[in-house]
């Protein structure tokens, strides 16, 4: 399953010329074409700082993403083994593909 950080709301409506019409914000202040380029970049800076889980390189850099599908009962066993290993079942699924695969 891929998951990309979802779209926030769309809202739409006509264009508004920021220059000739004056819209204010919920404080009183101007809304001009100033204080839509500040917002984006806080915006920006918001989801930036979100980032997701860290890499599991140590670096900056995207980690590859692997998916399968499993009977109910293996996906079962493999949350208890997990637990009892005080592990999430991406990290025992890790650690089963690194063995296997060192094998």
């Amino acid at each position: 399953m891929n998951r990309k950080r979802a779209n926030g709301p769309r809202i739409t409506g006509p264009d508004v010329d920021l220059e000739r019409e004056v819209i204010l914000d919920s404080k009183g202040q101007r809304v001009d074409q100033a204080y839509v380029e500040r917002a984006l970049a806080e915006v920006d800076a918001y989801w930036k700082k979100q980032g997701g889980r860290p890499s599991l390189t140590g670096e900056a850099k995207h980690s590859p993403h692997v998916s399968f599908r499993v009977t109910p009962d293996l996906k079962a066993k493999a949350m208890r083994e997990a637990e009892a290993r005080g592990m999430t079942v991406s990290q025992l699924a890790r650690e089963a593909f690194e063995r296997f695969l060192a094998s």
